[in-house]
């Protein structure tokens, strides 16, 4: 009887430790707690120290709302630290596409997200992670197909991570998984293995066929601004030779006029003016100046007006 009663007394003892054990629980800082009662949501804890009903009665599951989760395609990273190590063998059948203009790419990417209702999360998709995954997939497929090849391998990339983020986010929305995407990262992304060095030859063709582009660009750059101008100078010149001829005739015809109405009111006294102007402007031009008294008979007189005349 008092060994049957010690041995009660064992088990109640053990019961009721194995409870207090089951009853306390800790959600940590980046967590929360989804309490189920029955297999039936009850509620969400937040971190720090809570209490449960014991043997299966209440279950908790603690999901890191507040870490920054990724998932990566077409390799793994085998060793994080300072000297990271990633794995690519065995995955390229997640790596390897058909852009839009039909050539083939090898894209590595990562999409980072986090949880953010974790009861959707955790019930509302059978296998939420593998369902995640199917979808990310499937969504840079898509983007990819919408995009050449040179758009996928070189200029870009900003536009596809944009794209692919935004309809990443809207598949999560649309499917209830409880995700909100943060980033959605291109990483490696190349032509296949067996074309690539067709791939770099190409390349490095386009680089070339670019330097000689700007070559051409600064050469006229440096040489039309300077022809146009000289053009526009000799056009300029041009017109002011014009404008000055044009002056310079409607100057004459003035002059003309003038003279002509002077002429008009007193002709003899005009040409004698206009004679002895004409005189003055010839005779400082002329070499030896000779002038004869056609009045004088016989010995010729005359006077000599050149320098070597003058008697000094």
């Amino acid at each position: 009887m008092g060994t049957n009663l010690l041995l009660l007394l064992a088990g109640a003892a053990l019961l009721l430790l194995v409870g207090a054990k089951q009853t306390m629980f800790t959600i940590r800082p980046e967590e929360q707690g989804i309490l189920l009662r029955f297999g039936k949501y009850v509620r969400t804890v937040d971190p720090g120290l809570h209490f449960k009903l014991p043997f299966g009665v209440e279950d908790v599951f603690k999901v890191p709302v507040q870490r920054q989760l990724k998932q990566e395609f077409g390799f793994r990273t085998a060793k994080s630290g300072s000297e990271t190590q990633y794995v690519k063998r065995g995955y390229e059948g997640e790596s390897l596409m058909l852009t839009g203009d039909l050539n083939s790419a090898d894209v590595e990417w990562v999409v980072q997200y986090r949880i953010t209702d974790p009861v959707l999360f955790l019930f509302n998709v059978r296998s939420v992670e593998s369902t995640f995954r199917d979808i990310s997939e499937a969504t840079m497929r898509e983007i990819v197909g919408d995009h050449s090849v040179d758009e996928v391998i070189t200029w870009g990339k900003e536009q596809i991570n944009q794209e692919v983020n935004e309809k990443l986010q809207e598949r999560c929305e649309q499917y209830e998984t409880g995700i909100t995407i943060q980033v959605v990262l291109l990483q490696d992304v190349n032509a296949p293995p067996p074309v690539q060095p067709s791939w770099n030859e190409v390349n490095a063709a386009e680089q070339e066929k670019d330097q000689l582009v700007n070559q051409a660009k600064t050469k006229y750059n440096a040489e039309v601004p300077q022809a146009q101008g000289e053009a526009s100078q000799v056009i300029k010149e041009a017109e002011g030779y014009d404008l000055e001829r044009v002056n310079h005739a409607l100057g004459d015809r003035e002059k003309f006029i003038q003279v002509y109405e002077q002429y008009r009111r007193a002709r003899e006294v005009t040409r004698r003016r206009i004679y002895l102007e004409t005189m003055t402007e010839i005779m400082p031009k002329a070499g030896r100046k000779i002038i004869v008294d056609e009045a004088e008979k016989g010995i010729i007189r005359f006077l000599n007006l050149s320098e070597e005349g003058v008697v000094k």
